[in-house]
């Protein structure tokens, strides 16, 4: 019975549900080819059965489906206002489950950040150049002989060329800034 004709479904119902329960005074049913045929339709008018079709993405028209949901919302409420403390907790305990589980699974993907210790500083950080710092002799051709300030002691006062620069004249007459103390590196 896979495919069945208009006229067929008639007798069906003439033979099945007609001569047992009565004409109906409604039927309600799907938007199927069956029931809104012309033939279907007509047979509903003559023998003053009202049609009650579903409507799409909607299918409760009888309005059986309306009331379940009304009782189970009811229930629903009913619970959840003698319980809704442990609810509470209950959702709270799996959300915090929930993003455990996300970040376990996000950081088996994810690079430790690098170590970093931020008592050093870095080349990139540290000022470029100290001074001005006069020289009190040349030691040869590429090396000088520094006076270093006195917080300096620890500080070998000969160097290469390659780390100094020449003092640029400043725009600011009269104003001089005293070197930082040197890093203490462990």
């Amino acid at each position: 019975m896979s495919s069945i004709t208009s006229l067929e479904l008639a007798h069906l119902f003439i033979n099945n549900i007609f001569s047992k329960n009565g004409i109906p005074s409604s039927i309600v049913s799907g938007r199927g080819s069956l029931f809104v045929s012309s033939f279907w339709t007509n047979i509903c008018q003559q023998l003053k059965i009202s049609r009650d079709l579903s409507t799409a993405y909607h299918p409760e028209t009888d309005g059986q489906s309306e009331r379940v949901n009304q009782i189970l919302e009811q229930y629903v409420r009913m619970y959840l206002s003698t319980k809704l403390g442990s609810v509470q907790q209950d959702v709270k305990r799996e959300l915090e489950v929930a993003i455990n589980r996300f970040k376990r699974y996000a950081d088996k993907s994810r690079a430790s950040p690098p170590a970093f210790n931020p008592t050093i500083p870095t080349k990139k950080l540290s000022e470029q150049w100290l001074g001005p710092i006069p020289i009190l002799k040349k030691v040869s051709t590429h090396s000088y002989h520094l006076k270093l300030p006195a917080q300096w002691r620890s500080i070998h006062p000969v160097f290469h060329i390659s780390l100094l620069e020449p003092v640029m004249t400043s725009t600011m007459p009269n104003w001089h800034q005293e070197p930082p103390p040197p890093t203490i590196i462990e």
